[in-house]
């Protein structure tokens, strides 16, 4: 075999364990669920294997299916505007500071070490009818009676937001920890004002950051369910839930499997739409 030949095959074989993971763990279950989405429940309960488009026309026919995954796509989206609005000046906040930065990333880490599930379990001891909040109104006067604050879509998309903010937070800060000061410094040295330098130069370099935070969290959100269905009502189900439903629930596998491809159809066509018009290098220098 040649130089040439066995140089090229290096990188390949550095990357053969990676690929044989990355194949083992993710294309071959998505393989099994294509398969599955082909086949058909029968009356008895069975699943009977073959081609079948049945599971496709009722996941694409069906209005309900539609309106739902409209529904996930709007909440995922107002989800992500809340964060980004939320998480920005908190990324900069803890960009500009000194001293104590390390410190304030430390506090933004913390709730990655706290059980999703639980985290968005505290918000019924925070909003219930006895939690804490009615617990503070009713104590100071300002009601009479405790006030039904949990299980509608406000509090769903607040506990998303609670879930997705520090996300949000680490990629703004990542893309601004990389911006040079110096910049700031002589934009306002040629007369303009923070708020000209702000707007002229810093948020025009960090928007690959916040568009990284913005994938991230739309993406996430879209594909949850617990949040859903700790908070949510029978009104405010996602996609997500729906298919927990069919294969958890109702055991049809093959259904559910057609309704997770649909979800990841559209979530990837998002993607393929960001890849189209900032590019995925600006995706992995958000993240950093």
């Amino acid at each position: 075999m040649s130089v040439e030949a066995r140089e090229a095959r290096q990188p390949w074989i550095l990357l053969s364990p990676a690929l044989g993971a990355v194949t083992l763990l993710l294309f071959v279950p998505l393989l099994f669920i294509l398969v599955y989405s082909f086949w058909l429940r029968t009356a008895t309960g069975a699943d009977l294997a073959g081609f079948y488009l049945d599971n496709w026309q009722e996941a694409l026919s069906d209005p309900f299916y539609r309106d739902i995954l409209l529904g996930t796509l709007r909440i995922a989206a107002i989800t992500t505007l809340v964060c980004a609005l939320m998480g920005y000046p908190a990324a900069y906040f803890i960009a500009r500071s000194r001293g104590n930065k390390a410190i304030l990333l430390l506090l933004l880490m913390l709730p990655f070490w706290i059980s999703y599930i639980i985290r968005t379990m505290s918000w019924i001891n925070i909003l219930g009818v006895s939690g804490g909040l009615n617990t503070f109104l009713i104590a100071v006067g300002l009601v009479d009676e405790p006030i039904q604050m949990l299980y509608n879509q406000t509090t769903v998309i607040l506990g998303l937001v609670h879930f997705l903010l520090p996300f949000m937070v680490l990629n703004i800060y990542v893309s601004l920890e990389g911006i040079d000061t110096n910049l700031e410094d002589a934009a306002n040295s040629l007369g303009a004002t923070r708020w000209q330098s702000f707007l002229q130069v810093t948020l025009p370099l960090s928007l690959p950051g916040l568009a990284a935070g913005g994938l991230l969290c739309f993406v996430l959100g879209a594909g949850t369910y617990i949040t859903p269905l700790v908070l949510g009502g029978p009104r405010d189900a996602m996609f997500a839930n729906l298919v927990f439903e069919a294969i958890i629930t109702q055991l049809n596998w093959p259904l559910g499997s057609a309704l997770s491809l649909m979800l990841l159809v559209v979530l990837g066509a998002l993607v393929l739409i960001y890849n189209r018009y900032l590019g995925m290098a600006q995706l992995m220098k958000g993240l950093g």
